[in-house]
């Protein structure tokens, strides 16, 4: 059941969905990346945070969230249960930092933000989904808040202060 007019905070691998008024976050973002979806109509908003691109192929899933490959499919279908329209979503990430950095010609499978960022950003694609704003990459961890009032999707970084990535009213 999604809450109703309440600030909701996204664990790590934790889906949320809200519903006409409230805000939704994730705190800490590294190589994570929060993923908001809204319905502009029906106001319905919700948000993933993404550990790692993808499940482990010989390895239940226990928490959906987890993975890039089935977190977005999953929010997708929990947006839609609480009445979101799927053609009416709309998307922004933010997170997918390399927090790691293993020396000079470090291997880009060690990237794991930048892995993230790239499955989420294809699966939304092969989805038919749309990204309206996007702040992934760089060393600096994030915090991110969507609120349904105002349609603000805003990330907070330690060095750049609270900036508005993009407005997901449509």
């Amino acid at each position: 059941m999604p809450a109703v007019g309440s600030a909701v905070l996204v664990g790590m691998a934790d889906i949320q969905v809200i519903k006409h008024t409230g805000q939704v976050g994730c705190l800490g973002l590294g190589s994570c990346i929060g993923l908001c979806g809204f319905d502009p109509v029906t106001k319905v908003a919700g948000v993933v945070h993404i550990m790692l691109p993808e499940a482990f192929a010989d390895k239940s899933v226990d928490k959906p969230g987890k993975f890039a490959n089935t977190g977005v499919p999953a929010l997708i279908d929990a947006m839609v249960k609480a009445g979101a329209e799927r053609s009416r979503i709309i998307f922004a990430m933010a997170g997918g930092a390399q927090v790691f950095k293993f020396g000079a010609n470090a291997d880009s499978k060690l990237d794991i933000g930048a892995r993230n960022a790239q499955a989420v950003t294809q699966i939304l694609k092969q989805l038919g989904m749309r990204i309206v704003g996007q702040d992934t990459g760089g060393n600096n961890g994030r915090t991110i808040s969507f609120s349904i009032d105002t349609g603000d999707y805003t990330v907070r970084t330690v060095t750049s202060g609270e900036k508005t990535l993009c407005n997901l009213k449509g």
